[in-house]
């Protein structure tokens, strides 16, 4: 093997079917033998961290004159042996252990002038424009929308990147190459490259990156390496000092819906929230630029959604002062997407949609591409194309108006008599964290409830994988039983400490009455996961109990207050309150006020849970000892809390 060197790890290791330059990617522009292949960068300090090596097979594809020929090596390859370790080295990137906590980098640098560095030290700033990229910001649907941009343009026949954030379960999430999570094969050398690059110019001005500026990085390098034709990015916050807007030549931006959020960082008002989500929009100074692509004009556009008052004016004075074109996107007309429906479930999305659509137009456009596949077709002005309509009707976002049954009751029943099956147990998981979200997330909730109980009877899934989409249902092979006699509506909720409950649960509650739903109980968990750490969906689930639940029955006694409409005063021993928790009667689920008391930790309308698999178990105790109960749970407030129960379901 050969000695630690300055290589790079080339793309053509995963035999990527674009054939173009390379020169930045995993592996030198040379040719290797079999006897012959360099160290994965960054191995010496892998060593030093206490990583583990491994052997692996990969392909090496040989471009030919006239065509491609993949022949496969093995060879002692350093790379972490531990998916585990990755997720530890990208822990140790957290400088902050819980939202609001000011972050301390170090260093003489600003955020943006760092990453200007980075990029410089990874070889991606000269190639960061050919991705052509299409850059997104918003308080509400940034990522639906980049999701419906990226399946647009899959559709039209373009190989796509996609970055967005936060993950649910694995940070692979994050990066998708041509609509699929990157692969954890393909994830490894690209990380390690970066992190071995970046480690060794580490001084003591120019620290390693902090989480979201690696991963931002890495988005980038992965995208360049996979010789995407376009990559969708998601801003992370706000977006005027956000890590993505290191990218300074975007082909298009897009600002989604705004709200109040993040207003320690952003700004308590929405024009102060506007303006830094207005932070993306470029003008090009460098008018060569249009050298590279001469499809291109020297205005950067931008489109944004309607937006309330104070914020739209805000956004229009920045896009006049940097002589940006600005386009302001109407709602989608899903009657023109000639039979196809929307993927992702809920009325908003049609908002989302509706810029996904100028967005991924406009960039067909100026890359010269709309002719091209369009030219010989008579589409009228305001019609969908029909790969924007399969891509519109084929986009997938877990954690967001995502209804998934759980099946882990299939196995039950099939041990037990036919006649004694247990009932059914749904989950409706939406990441809602603002009060605008929470109000769209009871939108939806409500309607889904509805439209179930006008089904007279179930129908039991057999198939795991058919029900974990994005609110549409498939069912596959099932059979049809008994109607349900009891319907109950579950509410299981967590925010951050930052939140203002009092702005998030009624929200939610009133929405949900407006339509004639009524939450027969709330659980109040903590979250798995923690702020401080990244884990994976192989990662160890802690089997203990928090002992700090202390946030948790805050937020239950807003809710008896909120439900009671007086304060509950009543204040147990801590210990007690714990204690209490771990043990909840299934009979609660069908107890009404009379039958609570405080005492217990039984209040009239909600409980403290000390853990989430336990939560779980509760609930599926609950409809495997009744079988004519149909539990819909709406689990929100968090995508933390989301992706841990998306993790156990799994699981």
């Amino acid at each position: 093997m050969n000695a630690y060197s300055h290589t790079h790890l080339k793309c053509d290791l995963f035999g990527v079917s674009h054939f173009h330059d390379r020169s930045h990617c995993l592996f030198n522009n040379r040719t290797w033998s079999a006897s012959h292949v360099p160290d994965i960068i960054g191995t010496s300090h892998l060593n030093r961290r206490g990583y583990t090596s491994t052997t692996i097979s990969y392909q090496v594809m040989e471009h030919m004159q006239t065509n491609v020929v993949a022949k496969e090596y093995s060879d002692d390859l350093l790379i972490t042996s531990s998916y585990e370790s990755t997720m530890e080295a990208l822990s140790s990137l957290i400088t902050h252990k819980k939202r609001g906590d000011t972050s301390s980098v170090g260093g003489k640098y600003g955020k943006l002038e760092r990453m200007s560095i980075y990029l410089k030290i990874l070889g991606l700033e000269e190639k960061i424009d050919g991705l052509r990229i299409i850059h997104v910001a918003g308080t509400k649907g940034k990522g639906s929308t980049c999701t419906f941009c990226e399946a647009i343009l899959r559709e039209c026949g373009f190989r796509t990147g996609l970055f967005t954030s936060p993950h649910l379960i694995d940070v692979r999430e994050r990066f998708r190459i041509n609509g699929l999570d990157i692969t954890e094969d393909r994830f490894l050398p690209y990380f390690w490259s970066c992190w071995g690059q970046l480690e060794e110019k580490v001084t003591e001005d120019l620290p390693m990156p902090p989480l979201f500026q690696f991963l931002t990085l890495l988005a980038l390098k992965i995208f360049i390496c996979e010789q995407v034709d376009v990559a969708i990015i998601e801003v992370g916050l706000g977006g005027k000092r956000d890590s993505t807007n290191v990218i300074n030549k975007p082909v298009v931006c897009g600002i989604t819906s705004l709200g109040m959020d993040h207003i320690e960082t952003l700004g308590n008002t929405l024009g102060q929230i506007a303006s830094h989500k207005a932070g993306i929009f470029k003008f090009l100074y460098f008018l060569n630029w249009v050298d590279v692509f001469p499809a291109l004009k020297p205005h950067i556009p931008a489109f944004v959604v309607p937006q309330l008052p104070e914020a739209m004016d805000v956004i229009h004075e920045v896009a006049e002062g940097l002589a940006v074109p600005l386009g302001v996107v109407p709602p989608l007309d899903c009657e023109k997407m000639d039979g196809f429906k929307l993927s992702l479930s809920g009325d908003h999305q049609s908002i989302n949609a509706g810029l996904a659509v100028a967005l991924s137009k406009c960039w067909l456009q100026r890359t010269g591409n709309w002719e091209k596949l369009f030219r010989k077709q008579e589409i009228l002005e305001g019609d969908l194309p029909e790969p924007f309509c399969r891509g519109l009707s084929t986009a997938h976002l877990s954690g967001r108006a995502q209804i998934v049954y759980d099946t882990s009751l299939k196995s039950y029943n099939s041990s037990k008599d036919p006649e004694s099956s247990s009932g059914d147990l749904i989950f409706y998981l939406d990441g809602a964290h603002s009060p605008e979200s929470m109000e769209v997330c009871g939108r939806w909730f409500s309607t889904a409830v509805k439209g179930n109980q006008k089904t007279s009877s179930r129908l039991r899934v057999e198939n795991a994988e058919q029900v974990l989409g994005n609110g549409h249902i498939q069912y596959g092979s099932g059979k049809m039983e008994e109607p349900y006699e009891t319907s109950r509506q579950i509410l299981l909720f967590n925010c951050m400490e930052v939140r203002d409950p009092q702005a998030l649960l009624p929200q939610l509650v009133n929405t949900c009455v407006s339509s004639g739903i009524h939450f027969s109980k709330a659980l109040f968990v903590p979250s798995m996961s923690s702020y401080s750490k990244v884990t994976s969906a192989a990662s160890v689930i802690p089997e203990n109990f928090s002992r700090d639940l202390s946030w948790q029955f805050k937020l239950q006694r807003f809710w008896e207050k909120m439900i009671h409409g007086k304060e509950v005063d009543i204040v147990m021993d801590a210990e007690l309150e714990i204690d209490a928790a771990k043990v909840l009667p299934y009979e609660f689920l069908y107890e009404d006020a009379s039958h609570c008391s405080p005492v217990d930790n039984r209040f009239s309308h909600s409980a403290v849970i000390p853990s989430l698999p336990l939560a779980i178990s509760w609930l599926r105790d609950c409809v495997k000892r009744n079988p004519s109960v149909r539990i819909q749970v709406l689990v929100t407030g968090s995508l933390h809390l989301v992706g841990d129960v998306l993790k156990l379901l799994k699981r």
